[in-house]
């Protein structure tokens, strides 16, 4: 159960019942632990954009009480920074991620920021391995261009996100330098969910 993100006051045996329920679900959120806040001030808005797109063409919404969210490892100790990077440690958390991985086949994989990012390329095997100065905001959203553009549904998608976004008019027809980063990269996710509307099994009864 490493780095997994669960009600603490919720009884074990419900915990590992409802995590073996969200591991089914197609659509997995991954974190960087050092930084919580981030599902709340980039996933909450860049879901709600999401829901707003589903909602206006399907007049259905995600139910997102299955999402499986975890952080990338249990312990934010062994998170790699610029002089540290990559720990022998996060091994065994990359093989634990790889085998549940493997075995549920998430279609939608998204990842918060520069770690969690090259945590799931290690995860997958994608070469070559990168250091932490690789991720930058231009970079991944570079790479999350590169992930719409090849979107599979027979497969696994990783879509790389910003842990964090810092607006300034001076690029607001840059989606990664503005205000609209969120309405931009929830749209672009919502259309392929759209496009496979048939094909997951993710929306509200």
């Amino acid at each position: 159960m490493s780095g997994i993100i669960l009600n603490e006051d919720m009884p074990l045996v419900d915990k590992m019942k409802r995590e073996s329920i969200e591991k089914t679900y197609p659509i997995w959120l991954l974190f960087n632990p050092k930084h919580p806040a981030v599902r709340h001030y980039i996933w909450t808005p860049v879901l709600a954009e999401i829901q707003d797109k589903v909602y206006r063409e399907l007049r259905t919404r995600i139910d997102t009480s299955k999402i499986y969210i975890r952080n990338a490892v249990n312990d934010s100790r062994i998170v790699p920074n610029t002089l540290n990077w990559w720990d022998t440690k996060v091994a065994s958390e990359i093989q634990q991620f790889r085998d549940i991985a493997l075995e549920h086949e998430p279609k939608i994989l998204i990842s918060f920021g520069a770690f969690p990012f090259e945590f799931l390329r290690r995860v997958y095997e994608i070469k070559p391995e990168k250091g932490p100065k690789s991720w930058g905001t231009t970079n991944l959203g570079d790479e999350f261009g590169k992930s719409m553009e090849n979107f599979n549904i027979r497969q696994t998608n990783i879509i790389p996100l910003l842990r964090r976004v810092v607006a300034s008019d001076k690029f607001i027809d840059d989606p990664y330098y503005s205000e609209s980063y969120f309405h931009y990269v929830g749209t672009k996710i919502a259309d392929k969910m759209i496009e496979n509307k048939d094909k997951l099994n993710i929306w509200m009864d």
